[in-house]
C-alpha cells in the first residue's frame, strides 16, 4: 500500500507542476479561467472525503480505492482530447473529487490495519508521499524544459499510469478488518437488533473538532501561497530563493516525520501538539512579519527560518490531526466519521489561498501577526475541546460506567 501511494503521488507530483502551464499554453485558457478551473474543483473536492466515508460503510474498502484510482485514469486520460473550459472544468472537478476520496480512504486503510501503530504507519506514507511528490516535480522540470505539446502529453500520460499501477497494487493487498461494524465485546452485544451506527453530522462535539481542524491546517497555503508572494510582493529576497522553500519543506518532512509522529502518539498527546501548532505557526507569521523592509539578505534568512517554521508546524498537523480524527470518533462509525473530517483539508485548499491574498496580505505585516494569534487561540480552544471529549469517551468505556456510549458522543 506504500509503495501504491508513493507511486500515486509521483504522478500528482508530474501533474501539480505542469498543469497550470498546460491549462494556459495547451488549452488557451486566461488568468481568470485558470483561477475559476482550480477553485471549483477544489470546491468539488470537498465531497470526496464524505462520500468516501459512507460507501466505506457498506462497500468493500479495497474495491473502493480501486474505483477511486481508475476514476482518476478516466479523467486524466480525457485531458488529452478535452479542451474546451466547460468539459475541463468537469473532467478536473470529478479528479480532485476522485483524489480526495483515495485519501481517505487509504487513511480508514492504515486505520483498520495498522490499528494502534497508526501514527508510525502515517509517518511512513508521509515520507513516501513528500518523496514521490519530489520526484514527480524533477521529472516535471525536465519535460517542461522542452516545453513542447508531446512532453505536456507524455507527463498526462505517466500520471495516467500511475494510477494504473497504483490500482493493480491494492488490488494485491488484502481487505482490511471492519466494515463500519461494530466490534465484537461493545454495548449492545446481547440486543437482538443492534442500534444504528451513530451519524457524525448529528454529532456536535466531532462536529466541532472537524470546524476547528480547517484553520489547523492553514500551514499548506501558507508554505504554498503565502511565502512566495510575500517574497516577491513585499521583500527585497531574490526570487530565486521561492523554490528552496518546497526543497527545504521536502528534506525536513523526510528526515523529520517519524520523529514527530513519535512524539504525538496516543490522543492525549496528539491534543497536546495541536497547541503546540499554535505556538508554531504564530513564530512563522511574526518572521514573516519581520521580513518586510529588510534588506535581500536579512529578507531571505527570515522567509527561510519562516519555511522551516511553517514545515515543523505541518509536522505536528499531519500526525495529530489524524490521530484525534480516529481517536474521537466512535468505532463503529469510524469510516464515515473519518470521512467527514477528511473535509477540512479539502476546504482548507479552497479558502486558505483566498485569506491569504485576500485579507492577510492586504493588510501588511499585521496581517501576518492577526492570523498567527488567531491560529494560535483557535488551536488552544481544539486543544481543550479535544481533552474533553477524551475524558467523555473514557468515562463512557468504563465497565461501571452507566452511560450509554452514543448519546454521549452525539452531545461532545
Amino acid at each position: 500500500m506504500l509503495f501504491a501511494q508513493g507511486l500515486d503521488r509521483t504522478g500528482t507530483g508530474m501533474w501539480a507542476a505542469a498543469s497550470v502551464l498546460y491549462f494556459t499554453f495547451v488549452c488557451g485558457l486566461d488568468a481568470r479561467q485558470v483561477g475559476l478551473l482550480l477553485g471549483v474543483a477544489a470546491v468539488a473536492g470537498i465531497a470526496g472525503s464524505p462520500i468516501a466515508g459512507r460507501l466505506a460503510e457498506r462497500l468493500p474498502l479495497r474495491g473502493l480505492l480501486i474505483g477511486s484510482h481508475l476514476l482518476r485514469l478516466g479523467t486524466m486520460g480525457s485531458l488529452l482530447v478535452v479542451h474546451g473550459f466547460p468539459a475541463l472544468l468537469l473532467m478536473v472537478s470529478l479528479t480532485c473529487l476522485a483524489e480526495r476520496a483515495a485519501k481517505t480512504l487509504e487513511m480508514l486503510f492504515a486505520t483498520r490495519v495498522a490499528g494502534e501503530r497508526r501514527g508510525t504507519y502515517q509517518a511512513l506514507f508521509r515520507t513516501v508521499a513528500n518523496a514521490g511528490y519530489a520526484v514527480g516535480a524533477g521529472v516535471a522540470a525536465a519535460a517542461l524544459a522542452l516545453g513542447t505539446l508531446n512532453a505536456y502529453r507524455a507527463l498526462i500520460l505517466a500520471n495516467a499510469l500511475s494510477y494504473v499501477l497504483a490500482a493493480a497494487l491494492v488490488r494485491q493487498t488484502r481487505e482490511p478488518d471492519g466494515h463500519g461494524q461494530a466490534p465484537a465485546g461493545t454495548a449492545n452485544e446481547s440486543a437482538d437488533v443492534p442500534s444504528p451506527a451513530p451519524s457524525p453530522w448529528r454529532d456536535r462535539g466531532y462536529l466541532l473538532f472537524v470546524l476547528l481542524d480547517m484553520p489547523m491546517n492553514i500551514d499548506d497555503s501558507v508554505l504554498n501561497v503565502g511565502l512566495p508572494l510575500w517574497l516577491v510582493h513585499h521583500t527585497r529576497a531574490p526570487h530565486t530563493l521561492v523554490p528552496a522553500f518546497l526543497v527545504l519543506n521536502t528534506v525536513l518532512v523526510v528526515l523529520l516525520q517519524l520523529q514527530f509522529s513519535r512524539r504525538a502518539e496516543g490522543p492525549r498527546r496528539a491534543a497536546t501538539a495541536v497547541a503546540a501548532y499554535g505556538v508554531t505557526m504564530l513564530t512563522c507569521c511574526a518572521v514573516l512579519a519581520a521580513s518586510t523592509g529588510a534588506g535581500a539578505w536579512p529578507a531571505s534568512v527570515a522567509l527561510l527560518l519562516a519555511a522551516v517554521a511553517v514545515t515543523m508546524a505541518e509536522l505536528m498537523r499531519s500526525v495529530s490531526s489524524w490521530e484525534l480524527a480516529v481517536s474521537l470518533a466512535p468505532p463503529q462509525a469510524r469510516a464515515s466519521y473519518l470521512g467527514a473530517a477528511g473535509m477540512s483539508q479539502a476546504v482548507q485548499k479552497s479558502a486558505g489561498p483566498l485569506l491569504l491574498t485576500g485579507a492577510v496580505m492586504t493588510a501588511g505585516p499585521v496581517g501576518w501577526l492577526l492570523l498567527g494569534t488567531a491560529v494560535t487561540g483557535l488551536s488552544l480552544v481544539q486543544h481543550r475541546a479535544c481533552l474533553r471529549r477524551l475524558t467523555t469517551i473514557e468515562r463512557s468505556a468504563r465497565p461501571d460506567s452507566t452511560t450509554a456510549t452514543t448519546p454521549l458522543l452525539r452531545t461532545g
